[in-house]
């Protein structure tokens, strides 16, 4: 059993004993019930005590039950609770530091509850596309008030105990503790203190309406719907908190539950579900367990304070450790210095930032233009041009004054982390961390293996990662690694669909509206045009078979790089950044076609979204042969926290699954027989055509 029981003269303490935040799996829920049953049995036992061993209350349900059949056995946990509302003694929860979802629930149906003071409490089931399905839409709005109650339901954030202690009316806390060391000895005294009380309180008996009724909800339902129209869970958990309201109890614990099952078949909850395991998974390396020693980062030193280096910088700093950037002209290093200035003000001046804080951050923060000055640090990271020559200058000096057991990173987003490390006697200490723009705002953060990263380089950068709150994929080494490998086949897509009779914003419409945060047009104005043009340019040498439209270097043969030169796929007017359709463009790609012999077609945003969005399935499939990721999870996690993939859609790899495999693979049969595409790459994946016939997934 994964709960212990105890007796203590006349009180029983059933203790929650499931690390690390004591989910309540099928072994947890049972310990519960046998332990309610000694204490009914056992006549010397006046109340009971429920809490948590370690560092929770209880988190909720059990995620390493999810899918599994343990999940669904009795008892449920709903049937845990209605024993403790049929329960004949006392029942109080000794609530602290964790209290969530169903470990919130658990509470709620005890007769009483302590809590200790910096106690998280929340109903966060609507982060995974669900509502609360064991009576927390019932039971919370009777304790805390209809507004509060919907709130933290709709939102699923956390708020501390002390804060809905002071809320007017409330009975969701009978007491508080005075700490979290002394919650036990309080709350076995406040049960004793209760143990003759007669009738015993319940939840579910206490009254629960909203003066304004139908209207309030109305208007709430209105505000939620604005706010989440790609998620269909914050509606219903609208609906089902109005139900408590209007129904009896038992009827509103029924629709609630039969809501839960519905939204556990959509396509958005399954997507969410994804999301939240595939990012814990990530955070997982298969060959490096999670005991493995790790380095300890004190000091970082960053080379290159342009906008990258400065970005990458401020994480740090946000973390509470110190920075040296390192230029080599002291102008470049006052204009970034200024540029992290101006970042942390414009946050003070909107309220995201105390000035206090503001100031210690940037007291961590030197600056130097020798190397010799990085001689102490413990993680070393280059944010330098893209250019194969220049991080070798920066490797080869760092190489002589780093210390001993110093990590040496790379920023790179395409360059080989292999030939980086090959120019220091260290290789083992070199590996890849690619931030992505703007570093300090955007979560991912590719770590690049390299084949002599030693492990414990890798198990020190992931921990870091968490601390600077960064959402860490590890990617083996290739051309582009995961994201840009994939995002290449995504443009190629969108340059031959221009060719084929489809306009720069029509592509983006389409794409924005499956519910990508930026079409591929859009973005590369955003990013510079010439960046591509840069790589096509290296393509021509490395893979001369490779093909792509013409029309983006001929944007670029007109300076046409994007939002910095003001003019790009689209015009863009001075200090904005809309994009506004172009005459000139549109006349530009219409010449192409005439040059090619193209007569254009019309092109539905169906197959736009398809050829673009298989694009990166395809290559996806590739990267998970290769080895180049570790799961398709992952691969879904760069995509979602770093390409702005719909996370309602649940990334590439898992949108596929959706989908269906058999179906991608016959619209990509489809594809390879239009004669203005690659119908060399539309050939599926082995590893794609594989799970097709087999009818499975890639996770």
């Amino acid at each position: 059993m994964t709960a212990e029981y105890q007796v203590d003269g006349a009180v029983a303490v059933i203790t929650l004993n499931n690390p690390p935040v004591n989910g309540l799996g099928l072994s947890t829920r049972r310990g519960i019930v046998d332990g309610l049953n000694k204490a009914l049995a056992d006549a010397a036992v006046k109340a009971v005590v429920i809490t948590g061993a370690g560092k929770a209350f209880s988190g909720g349900a059990d995620i390493t039950e999810f899918g599994k059949e343990e999940a669904y056995r009795e008892p449920h946990l709903i049937s845990v609770i209605q024993q403790l509302d049929l329960s004949g003694k006392p029942t109080v929860a000794a609530i602290h530091t964790v209290c969530m979802g169903g470990g919130l629930e658990l509470a709620l149906g005890c007769n009483y509850r302590v809590a200790a003071p910096g106690t998280a409490v929340a109903l966060p089931e609507v982060k995974l596309g669900l509502l609360p399905g064991a009576g927390g839409t019932q039971r919370l709005p009777r304790v805390l008030g209809v507004e509060a109650a919907l709130n933290m339901i709709v939102s699923g954030e956390a708020v501390k105990s002390e804060m809905l202690a002071a809320i007017p009316g409330q009975t969701l806390f009978d007491k508080m503790a005075s700490s979290a060391e002394t919650l036990l000895a309080e709350a076995k005294a406040f049960a004793l203190e209760v143990a003759d009380r007669r009738p015993l309180p319940r939840v579910r008996d206490l009254p629960c309406k909203h003066p304004q009724g139908e209207a309030y909800f109305q208007f709430a339902r209105t505000m939620v719907q604005g706010m989440s129209k790609n998620f269909p869970a914050p509606v219903r958990c609208v609906d089902a908190v109005q139900n408590a309201t209007t129904k009896k109890f038992d009827d509103g614990m029924a629709l609630e539950r039969e809501t839960f099952m519905q939204l556990m078949m959509t396509p958005e909850s399954r997507s969410l579900r994804h999301l939240f395991m595939a990012e814990r998974a990530a955070s997982k390396i298969a060959d490096v367990p999670s005991d493995t020693p790790v380095r300890e980062i004190r000091t970082v030193g960053v080379i290159g304070a342009g906008t990258m280096g400065g970005g990458i910088s401020m994480n740090f700093l946000n973390a509470g450790i110190p920075v040296t950037i390192l230029e080599t002209k002291q102008e470049a290093l006052d204009r970034g210095v200024a540029t992290i200035r101006k970042n942390y003000e414009a946050q003070v001046k909107k309220g995201k930032l105390k000035q206090e804080k503001y100031e210690e951050r940037m007291a961590l923060l030197s600056t130097t233009l020798s190397y010799g000055d990085l001689k102490n640090a413990d993680l070393i990271i280059e944010a330098v041009f893209e250019e194969l020559g220049v991080k070798e200058q920066v490797f080869k000096q760092l190489d002589e004054v780093a210390k001993p057991g110093a990590i040496l990173a790379s920023n790179t987003s395409t360059l080989d982390v292999d030939k980086i490390a090959a120019f220091t006697q260290r290789p083992q200490d070199v590996v890849g961390m690619h931030f992505f723009s703007p570093a300090n705002v955007m979560k991912l953060l590719e770590v690049v293996r390299g084949k002599e990263t030693a492990k414990d380089v890798l198990a020190t950068v992931m921990k870091i990662a968490k601390k600077i709150k960064k959402t860490a994929v590890v990617s083996g080494v290739c051309d582009g690694f995961i994201g840009n490998r994939m995002i290449e086949q995504y443009s190629r897509q969108a340059g031959f669909l221009l060719d084929e009779g489809a306009t720069p914003q029509q592509v983006d419409k389409a794409i924005e509206k499956f519910g990508f945060a930026m079409g591929p047009f859009r973005m590369g104005d955003l990013a510079g045009n010439d960046i591509g043009w840069a790589i096509r340019k290296r393509r021509a040498v490395e893979k001369p078979d490779m093909k792509y439209s013409g029309t983006a270097d001929r944007l670029c043969e007109l300076g046409r790089f994007g939002q910095k030169t003001g003019a790009g796929w689209y015009d863009y007017q001075a200090g904005k950044r809309d994009a506004i359709p172009s005459k000139l463009v549109e006349e530009m790609i219409e010449q192409y076609r005439k040059d090619k012999g193209i007569t254009p077609r019309k092109i539905s945003d169906e197959e736009i979204v398809q050829r673009l969005v298989f694009a990166l399935v395809n290559e996806g499939a590739h990267i998970l042969e290769d080895g180049i990721a570790g799961k398709s999870g992952d691969i879904d996690m760069v995509y979602l926290t770093g390409y702005g993939f719909p996370v309602w859609r649940g990334g590439p790899m898992h949108y596929a699954g959706e989908v269906g495999l058999f179906n991608v693979v016959q619209a990509m049969n489809r594809f390879a027989r239009n004669p203005h595409d690659d119908a060399k790459f539309w050939q599926p994946a082995p590893l794609l055509a594989k799970l097709a016939a087999e009818g499975k997934q890639f996770s």
